[in-house]
């Protein structure tokens, strides 16, 4: 028996119990990629960040060993971010939701879901850390993207340009899939170019990092134009209430600290200091969010629209 011919239930117990080492590894990719010098497979062996000492293989269990180890590293007894458990459990619950919402019959697609959704946690991670977007994720996606609209056509069934330019009426081919992903990336990179063109010369300064064009045009090469701006509409609005919340709590620090000290700070002072501390946001995890939901939802997200 094949792996594709398990039974569904078992099919779902084993495809969560991957998710949960590739979250793992998406954790080096998450420490790795941002640091010079670095890279996915250099050095070889996982090690502390704090002390240098190489991991064994119990101490890199995905949640047991961090679990067993009260979140501590064993040899310095650092503590390890609760990043390294959450991307395990958040890789482990995408992988499981996309095996069930993806016909059994159909696992090339899975394989693509389960690939983008991976680097999409990867590029979100980064980003909430480094505020910016790994090339690995977003230029490798871009050439991702291509091969994947060709080699498994599914992928773009539900977009609308992919079924004008296919041959069969209602059916969407190689070809057609492969117009629907250069058009999703066309319309992803321009919309977030122009955007940030205007911003420039409304604001004098950068309205959008070059990153967030790359990842949302690699994010339109798996889900077409209709989902780029989909995606890019549901970051927008969500990075709008985070940046509200933000900011309304720079402004509660802000003046809880001046009656700590006794000062009588103007309101609008307070205001002013909130907003220049609460807009920095990384946008690039919303538009994962976005994409994510682009991908794996599309039909119903048209249907709601």
């Amino acid at each position: 028996m094949s792996l594709w011919e398990l039974p569904r239930s078992l099919a779902i117990v084993w495809w969560t119990l991957v998710g949960l080492f590739v979250g793992s590894f998406l954790n080096v990719c998450i420490h790795r990629l941002p640091k010079p010098g670095m890279s996915v497979w250099r050095p070889r062996r996982s090690h502390c960040p704090a002390c240098g000492r190489q991991l064994t293989w119990s101490e890199n269990v995905p949640l047991i060993s961090w679990l067993l180890q009260v979140g501590r590293c064993r040899g310095c007894r650092w503590p390890i971010p609760w990043r390294y458990p959450l991307v395990e459990a958040l890789t482990a619950g995408l992988w499981l939701w996309t095996v069930w919402i993806t016909p059994a019959a159909e696992w090339p697609l899975l394989l693509v879901r389960l690939t983008v959704l991976s680097g999409l946690v990867v590029a979100t991670f980064v980003d909430f850390d480094c505020f910016e977007i790994p090339d690995e994720v977003s230029i490798g996606g871009m050439l991702l993207a291509p091969l994947a609209s060709l080699m498994v056509p599914q992928l773009h069934e539900a977009t609308d340009v992919a079924r004008a330019l296919s041959d069969a009426p209602g059916e969407v081919d190689r070809l057609g899939s492969l117009g629907g992903c250069l058009s999703g990336m066309a319309l992803g990179a321009g919309v977030l170019l122009a955007i940030g063109w205007v911003g420039k010369r409304v604001w004098g300064r950068e309205a959008m990092g070059l990153g967030d064009v790359k990842l949302l045009a690699a994010g339109g090469g798996f889900v077409g134009p209709g989902g780029a701006l989909f995606a890019l509409v549901a970051a927008s609005l969500v990075a709008s209430l985070v940046g509200l919340g933000n900011m309304a709590r720079f402004l509660w620090l802000s003046r809880a600290r001046a009656r700590s000290r006794g000062v009588r700070k103007p309101l609008g002072r307070s205001l002013a200091t909130a907003r220049v501390a609460g807009r920095y946001l990384p946008f690039g995890p919303y538009l994962a969010l976005g994409i994510g939901i682009a991908l794996l939802h599309w039909n119903h997200v048209q249907r709601w629209l």
